[in-house]
């Protein structure tokens, strides 16, 4: 076993073992599966992603954490302001619970429940900037009011894929590709009742969401970060170009771009005023492999062994909480403390039962807990009601989700 992996182990034992010496502390037995966030890990990555972001603000992707209480740590932290969100509910939730006033849909809405209250609030909407990136969410807006009197605030989602040779690299999001397809929105925009332009988006997601120095993948992390390079050169070209027509057109106050996996590139571009981040605050098992950071990850869940079927091999309780994105191995939960276990590739992870092999689970016994990690922030917790808070070695609070709190968002 090579010196890093090693210490990689070693670390991974001691967090078990402050899980579960705070789980043994708890007045009442754990119920499972159980979730906790290690608030020690949280806060390290949030002054990490502070110092990445290098004086540029970073935005509260809330898609990557859904918990309120860590919505509210993260902005109360210096570097951080305003939250991204990913449902207009979602959104018209966190100011009705004053969580935050200042709030960017990451996605544009056509939630005509959600628009309609909206648009008879003069304070959600001076809270919370739309996105759009066709004049046909204009229309959505419009057709749920009566009246313009209420101004609704308006970004614009750029397209930031890389193009090269004919092809697009990056997530398939806005049509939005040449500067005079922005302007003639941004133009739309400016010139209906009723909508103020005040920003941007460009989220580069090839490069802010793709690994780039994956262990044994050596040829093609460095196929990707050659990729990541020219994207992010291309779009500073492109930003550039964009942000000047569209300053004859509305005073902008922000341009979104990038998130946990691009900060330092994004805020390195002088157009770019704040970077999203979320993913980056728990560190779920698709950000392991970074070359640019290497953050601690913060989320968990606990589920106990039920079963030894073999000398060698234990069955947990569930687990089976597959992350989106295409299938593959790289969606499904990473058994991570003890260190060593793996899944089986005819079972994989169950809704109902998970059986693990390797060699700690011979030393495993029926009621012991077995430690996982999420392939994707925030999804996790749409599995549960509450979350448990560890500081140190002990459970400090246990908190609600969104679900808990009542939301399916």
């Amino acid at each position: 076993m090579d010196a890093e992996k090693m210490a990689g182990n070693i670390a991974r034992n001691r967090l078990r073992a402050r899980l579960d010496s705070a789980v043994a502390a708890l007045p009442a037995p754990l119920r499972t599966p159980a979730m906790v966030v290690d608030l020690d890990a949280f806060d390290a990555n949030a002054s990490d992603l502070v110092r990445r972001a290098g004086g540029t603000p970073l935005r509260v992707a809330s898609k990557s954490l859904r918990v309120p209480a860590l919505v509210q740590r993260a902005l109360a932290r210096p570097g951080f302001r305003g939250v991204l969100s990913y449902s207009l509910r979602e959104a018209l939730w966190l100011h009705d619970q004053r969580i935050t006033d200042d709030i960017v849909m990451g996605y544009p809405s056509v939630d005509r429940e959600s628009l309609a209250t909206l648009v008879t609030s003069p304070s959600a909407a001076s809270a919370i900037t739309l996105m759009v990136d066709s004049v046909d969410h204009l229309d959505v807006v419009d057709s749920v009011r009566s009246s313009k009197a209420v101004s609704i605030r308006i970004a614009i989602d750029v397209d930031a894929g890389l193009r090269m040779s004919g092809q697009h690299v990056g997530p398939k999001r806005s049509p939005l590709q040449d500067t005079a397809d922005v302007v003639a929105l941004a133009r739309a925009v400016a010139q209906r009742p009723g909508f103020t332009l005040v920003g941007v988006m460009t989220y580069e997601g090839q490069v802010a969401g793709v690994p780039d120095d994956v262990p044994g993948q050596r040829a093609k992390s460095l196929i990707v970060r050659r990729l990541k390079t020219a994207s992010v050169e291309q779009l500073k070209v492109r930003r550039h170009e964009i942000d000047a027509a569209l300053r004859e057109i509305a005073p902008l106050e922000f341009w979104n771009a990038g998130g946990s996996g691009s900060v330092e590139s994004s805020a390195s571009d002088p157009v770019v005023t704040e970077v999203a981040a979320g993913s980056g605050l728990l560190v779920p098992g698709l950000f392991d492999h970074y070359k640019s950071f290497s953050p601690r990850p913060a989320a968990f869940f606990a589920v106990p062994v039920v079963r030894r079927p073999s000398a060698s091999m234990v069955t947990v309780a569930g687990g089976g909480f597959i992350a989106s994105g295409p299938a593959g191995d790289d969606r499904v939960p990473i058994p991570w403390a003890p260190p060593g276990l793996h899944l089986t590739g005819l079972e994989g992870a169950g809704e109902v039962q998970t059986p693990l092999t390797g060699h700690p689970a011979a030393t495993l016994k029926v009621g012991d807990l077995v430690w996982f990690r999420h392939a994707k922030s925030g999804e996790l917790f749409e599995h549960t009601n509450t979350v448990h808070l560890l500081a140190d070695s002990a459970m400090v609070d246990e908190v609600p989700t969104y679900r808990g709190a009542g939301n399916a968002f």
